[in-house]
């Protein structure tokens, strides 16, 4: 009986050594994330787009006050989007469905976000709809060093004219001190049918895979985040013939891909937006192998999630539980989006040293 009580003891006192030695570690967190931002136009006609099929163009009335409350609800989400560990809104977010640069300064600038004070990354493209992709940053986090935009080449099965879609964007830079780069998608539709249209995002996929491949051939331990709405789930070619990506992080060689969303999509159900009853997961992040090894020096990826608080969705109705959308029915609902956020968490151990040399 002493000797199993003793056994009790120093098994107790081993647990606390363990947890003491866990709770002397601590981490930087910080949020990556992407969020398709449902035709964020301005009110403004610009004759050199076709911009008057934007939802908010084709409203009779309120404009100005439908545009300043849609600001706001992006705001307001953006905002929280890593917050329940990070305490913070995302250090870089990916969005997409914006009309131009001026929608983003002003998202920005709203109240909600301020006191972030966030960059921009924005090109022009030649979406027909008139609709880019950008990313923003906090600038007290990440210093873009190099941005580019690369435009995507595909053409209709049928008629053979040129699809006019969204250029993929990247952008190196350091995130506190840490060089990681940066593609955010907005692939081609699903427009006409998933099989007519599915050689249009196996394109996308492959612009994707070179712009992968010409980082990786100079620094084969780079670290990379491809992101974006690419109209397809974990599952399909573009993803999973093309791009490679694993959905368990042993099986990711070293220039490989992980999609940590592709689980969460055929185990859990999960999905980001929903059509006639069916979930997808069209917006996912996936990143490159050295971010997913066990020093945590320096960031790398510990967890990700589906950004679906209970206010992004519909309350009742035939669409009850879907995203709760900006614009149906010829009207603002007063809604965010008909996706929601993605994110991932980056850790990094504290370096107490240097803390205490920066303090």
């Amino acid at each position: 009986m002493k000797l199993l009580k003793s056994l009790f003891v120093l098994l107790a006192l081993v647990c606390i050594s363990n947890l003491q030695a866990q709770e002397e570690k601590r981490f930087k967190i910080h949020t990556v994330a992407f969020y398709n931002l449902e035709n964020l136009f301005d009110t403004i006609n610009d004759p050199t787009k076709y911009d008057e099929a934007s939802p908010i163009m084709e409203m009779k009335a309120n404009r100005g006050e439908v545009y300043k409350k849609k600001i706001k609800n992006m705001a307001r989400v953006i905002s929280n989007i890593g917050s329940d560990y990070a305490n913070n809104s995302p250090a870089i977010i990916g969005v997409c469905e914006v009309e131009n640069r001026q929608v983003l300064v002003d998202l920005v600038n709203d109240p909600l976000l301020l006191g972030k004070d966030y960059g921009i990354v924005h090109f022009d493209g030649p979406d027909r709809r008139s609709i880019d992709v950008a990313l923003l940053y906090q600038k007290e986090l990440f210093r873009p060093i190099e941005e580019s935009s690369h435009e995507l080449l595909i053409y209709d099965d049928v008629s053979r004219e040129r699809v006019y879609t969204r250029d993929q964007l990247l952008v190196s830079g350091e995130l506190d001190g840490d060089l990681i780069h940066i593609l955010v998608n907005h692939w081609p539709s699903r427009s006409g049918g998933e099989a007519r249209s599915r050689s249009k995002r196996v394109g996308a996929a492959k612009l994707n895979k070179r712009i992968i491949d010409s980082i990786q051939s100079k620094d084969p331990y780079a670290k990379i985040f491809t992101m974006g709405d690419l109209n397809d789930d974990p599952t399909n070619d573009s993803v999973k013939k093309v791009l490679k990506a694993k959905k368990d992080k042993e099986d990711v060689p070293l220039k490989g891909i992980y999609n940590p969303f592709e689980k969460m999509f055929t185990e859990k159900g999960y999905g980001t937006t929903a059509y006639r009853d069916a979930w997808s997961l069209f917006d996912q992040i996936m990143m490159t192998k050295p971010l997913l090894e066990d020093d945590y020096s320096s960031y790398r990826f510990w967890k990700a999630g589906i950004y679906n608080k209970a206010y992004l969705s519909n309350k009742r109705g035939r669409y009850e539980g879907y995203p709760f959308r900006s614009f149906a029915d010829g009207g603002f609902t007063d809604g965010f989006s008909d996706h929601f956020p993605v994110y991932v968490y980056l850790i990094k151990e504290v370096n107490e040293e240097e803390e205490k040399t920066k303090g």
